[in-house]
């Protein structure tokens, strides 16, 4: 039998990143992130654990990957379904409602990631939390904001700020009084986007979350397209303070 190409090899490795990605957000989502262990994860995903420390330094990064992998298709699949509209206001409400959503139904998942977030590593550089910096910043150009680098920053705290707000255990806030806060702070109508709660079916409701993760013979919606002439590209610093430009090539993780 001949060896495998490096581009065989290549897919296979990439198929193997995007089952573990999408095992960790259902167990952790079923689970919690204590109650998940990589032994977990790599069996849901049919990998081997040593494949898990190949593509991820730990636990907690891994997860923080699958999670901004989930809320990255998801803000693009609010911001894309039809009727498609390039209207700033419709966008914006559109992400606004979208992040709420998955407070909504994925509260055991969110939670976590909330948590994880405050450990000392903070965000996690991965492909999957930048994309998801540049639907938020482009989603902030399209708004006609006039300062992009100040402007993202803060949509950005404003919807971790309400997240954690409808999550934060014993005192959570209803998410309808998070949305009219959102919404006013914006000047956005309260008819545009779709409101978590309003039962109206919507595609981050539900179970199969395997369209969000390439492990078939897909491509992998890792690689964003150039930003067009009409929207300006922010730079890492100014999607992030602290993302420098991540590396889409697996690494093994130190002292593994």
């Amino acid at each position: 039998m001949s060896p495998r190409s490096a581009s065989v090899n290549e897919e296979l490795r990439r198929r193997s990143r995007e089952r573990l990605l999408q095992a960790a957000v259902e167990l952790v989502g079923e689970r919690g992130f204590e109650a998940t262990t990589l032994g977990d994860i790599a069996d849901r995903a049919g990998s081997a654990r040593g494949l898990v420390s190949y593509y991820f330094p730990g636990k907690r990064q891994l997860v923080q990957s699958a999670v901004h992998r989930l809320m990255h298709r998801t803000l693009e699949e609010a911001l894309e379904r039809e009727p498609r509209t390039t209207d700033g206001p419709e966008r914006m409400a559109r992400a606004i409602d979208a992040i709420l959503g998955l407070a909504h139904d994925r509260p055991v998942l969110m939670r976590q990631h909330m948590a994880g977030l405050l450990q000392g590593e903070g965000f996690v550089q991965c492909p999957e939390q930048r994309r998801l910096a540049e639907l938020l910043g482009e989603t902030i150009a399209r708004y006609r904001s006039g300062n992009v680098p100040s402007d993202y920053p803060m949509l950005r705290a404003l919807l971790m700020g309400a997240v954690y707000a409808a999550l934060v255990p014993g005192v959570p806030m209803p998410i309808p009084v998070l949305r009219t806060e959102l919404f006013q702070r914006y000047g956005l109508d309260r008819a545009l986007g779709i409101p978590p709660d309003n039962g109206t079916p919507r595609p981050a409701a539900d179970t199969d979350l395997s369209r969000f993760f390439a492990t078939d013979d897909r491509p992998a919606d890792d690689h964003p397209a150039e930003p067009s002439a009409t929207q300006p590209a922010l730079s890492n610093n100014q999607l992030s303070a602290s993302h420098d430009e991540a590396s889409d090539s697996p690494r093994r993780a130190p002292g593994r």
